[in-house]
């Protein structure tokens, strides 16, 4: 997550991990359907205007890192090393975000994704943005000459590359097995010397 740097954007993003933290002790321990937003804001010790100025839903809540998780997508492409071909620099980025969701303490958040259906539809909601915002990025590099149509294509097969690895067996090696499709798909679309 990206640092803060005034005094006053601090305090926000100090509120609102507050507001996330107690928003999934709440869930972990009660359950996610048994906890209203009062009960968050009450725990956070905030006003439920607060909260919602921070979070637009309660589903929200439960996927505070989403839009980090985005932006990390859209820098492995805008970031990446002037001749670093695309899909490698993709890979290490899905592989960094895969680990940090399938480490120990992130078996329990995802049983409650699993067991809730509006949380398992805001995720693939935020799966498709995640996409979109993506596939905006690619298409925006210079160095690139796809059509927006192999852009998006690309950027759906690597968020759902995240999805299918982090539920794999074995995440990683699912993952290389994944990235070696992807590598041989975006090949057949570049021009020679192009990736």
């Amino acid at each position: 997550m990206t640092v803060p740097t005034g005094r006053r954007e601090r305090k926000k993003a100090a509120t609102r991990q507050k507001i996330a933290d107690a928003a999934l002790r709440l869930f972990l321990e009660r359950g996610y359907d048994a906890v209203g937003i009062r009960d968050v804001a009450a725990e956070a010790d905030v006003a439920v205007t607060t909260l919602f100025s921070h979070f637009a839903s309660k589903e929200a809540l439960v996927f505070e890192q989403g839009q980090d998780f985005e932006h990390r997508l859209a820098r492995a492409v805008t970031d990446r090393a002037p001749h670093e071909p695309l899909v490698p620099a993709l890979r290490r980025e899905v592989l960094a975000l895969v680990r940090h969701c399938t480490a120990d303490g992130a078996a329990p958040i995802r049983r409650m994704v699993d067991g809730s259906p509006s949380l398992r539809e805001y995720e693939e909601s935020m799966r498709l943005r995640h996409a979109e915002s993506l596939a905006a990025a690619i298409a925006a590099d210079p160095g690139l000459t796809q059509s927006t149509t192999v852009c998006r294509t690309l950027a759906r097969f690597a968020v759902d590359a995240y999805s299918l690895a982090r539920e794999a067996p074995d995440p990683e090696a699912a993952l290389d097995e994944i990235f070696r499709m992807i590598e041989a798909a975006w090949e057949v679309t570049c021009p020679p010397g192009r990736s």
